[in-house]
């Protein structure tokens, strides 16, 4: 590890030097500017300065200010252009996995895998174990979607009312929908956080999933325990009644247990460690196959020949129509189209991040960083504590990920600590901490989805606030803290 730090310390040293002109307070400018016009954006604008792709103008204005800084301090463009084609080449496989999980959203959800998973999951529902069992299923459907929106929207909406019949307080069961949605969301390869924070630490999706069971399992451990507690010490009236439910998708789809022999077949090749677009790719294939074998129905009703029924699938947004508006919700994937904004914002990160690399200021930022955050600990506590100021800054999950993730690299690199510390970190305080503030995207989405406010489902939410507790807990007490290795030339 000695002999790694040297290097890349040597290596870190030799780019600040290449722009000796350039200070703290220059390599901050182009942050500082990003903040503001991502506050005004918010306050504003409401979010919607640009459209839909606000985030992504803002992040290239940021590398624009970037590189004006540092032309100013005599860094050639030649210089800068490098450094963000090397960051866009270093994204190129994530980006390819990002939209291989959009291609398999939509063939699991025709070929009767993703109703299969809810329709099984809501069987499971008992008055005594009600919120356990709303974290296990919403832990399920999540897993299969990757999505812990469509999760809430969807099952987590039919759970709310069913929890409310039975006499549970709507905070109580919206935290127990939360809890177990970004558990699947933050664990789901389907997932864009997912596949977001491990393209930022610079480590792959496989390695960074499994690197965060470390942190992730006992905190959703935790969260049932107490929350089974709490089903077994309060009354309940009434029943948990999902015969709609169940019959509408048994009118839809052919659900059968021969459904699962695809998702187990990808993990099966996770398990031994096949590459991930192998494994997706595998996923996707499968799943086709048993579209057109299990599903011809639901496949004829797309009124297209099977050609054109499969490239939507892959490529375009479709839905399936049914009796029930929840369930039409969850029935809709939007295949490699729905994966276009993820990967836009991943590009603009990527300028912007070469173009801060370019000029030294990320070298700068790093030194300082450093120079406050002198141990392993502090280094974790600065990230988590970044994460969670952006999601409040910021009020965006994508950016709480993608601006830490950038600016902590090259220190975690510094410390001889493996990428997939930082990626789990990120995951752990980022993705999850979103939605307990409530003017952030995720808070006002899911508090709306549920009708449930933010300060009534805050402490149920029990696995989302105690997840960076938890990571600093384990950074703290050097717990399976992954070094780097450096291979010898």
């Amino acid at each position: 590890m000695a002999s790694h730090e040297k290097k890349t310390n040597k290596a870190h040293e030799e780019k600040i030097v290449e722009n000796q002109e350039l200070n703290i307070w220059e390599a901050l400018i182009p942050v500082i500017v990003l903040m503001l016009l991502l506050a005004y954006n918010i306050f504003f604008k409401d979010g919607e300065w640009f459209g839909g792709y606000s985030n992504h103008y803002i992040l290239l204005a940021g590398g624009l200010v970037a590189a004006v800084v540092g032309l100013f301090n005599k860094t050639s463009a030649a210089t800068m252009l490098t450094e963000v084609l090397d960051n866009l080449k270093s994204v190129l496989l994530p980006i390819a996995i990002l939209f291989l999980v959009g291609a398999l959203t939509g063939t699991w959800l025709f070929s009767g895998i993703i109703p299969a998973m809810v329709y099984y999951g809501l069987q499971v529902l008992n008055p005594s174990i009600f919120l356990p069992a709303s974290v296990i299923i919403a832990i399920i459907i999540s897993l299969a979607t990757g999505s812990s929106w469509t999760t809430s929207a969807t099952v987590g909406i039919a759970l709310i009312g069913i929890g409310t019949a039975l006499g549970l307080p709507g905070g109580m069961i919206a935290g127990a929908v939360i809890s177990g949605a970004y558990f699947g969301d933050k664990m789901s390869p389907l997932s864009d956080t997912t596949n977001l924070a491990p393209a930022m630490a610079g480590t792959d999706l496989f390695t960074h999933i499994k690197y965060m069971t470390i942190t992730t399992v006992p905190t959703i451990v935790v969260a049932l325990i107490i929350f089974t507690i709490l089903s077994l010490t309060r009354e309940t009236s009434g029943t948990a009644d999902v015969s709609e439910l169940l019959t509408v998708m048994d009118n839809t789809f052919n659900i059968n247990p021969w459904l699962f022999l695809v998702p187990l077949a990808v993990v099966v090749m996770i398990v031994l460690k096949a590459k991930p677009l192998l494994a997706l790719g595998t996923g996707v294939a499968l799943a086709a196959i048993f579209a057109f074998i299990f599903q011809k129905d639901v496949v004829a009703g797309l009124d297209a020949s099977w050609s054109t029924a499969l490239f939507n699938m892959l490529f375009l947004e479709t839905s399936i129509t049914t009796e029930n508006a929840t369930l039409n919700d969850l029935f809709t994937a939007k295949g490699m189209l729905g994966m276009l904004w993820t990967v836009l914002l991943i590009v603009a990160a990527m300028i912007f991040g070469g173009i801060m690399d370019g000029i030294g200021a990320l070298g700068r930022i790093t030194k300082a960083l450093l120079s406050v955050a002198k141990s392993v600990f502090g280094l974790f506590a600065s990230t988590v504590f970044s994460c969670i100021g952006l999601n409040v800054v910021a009020s965006d999950q994508y950016l709480a990920l993608v601006i830490p993730g950038k600016m902590f690299k090259q220190a975690y690199e510094d410390k001889g600590l493996a990428p997939e510390n930082l990626s789990r970190t990120l995951e752990d305080s980022g993705t999850v901490t979103s939605v307990l503030i409530p003017w952030n995207t995720c808070g006002a989405y899911q508090s709306g989805v549920l009708g449930v406010s933010v300060a009534d489902y805050f402490f149920y939410a029990i696995f989302n606030w105690l997840s960076p507790i938890v990571t600093l807990i384990v950074a703290g007490f050097r717990i399976k803290i992954r070094e780097l290795v450096v291979r010898e030339a």
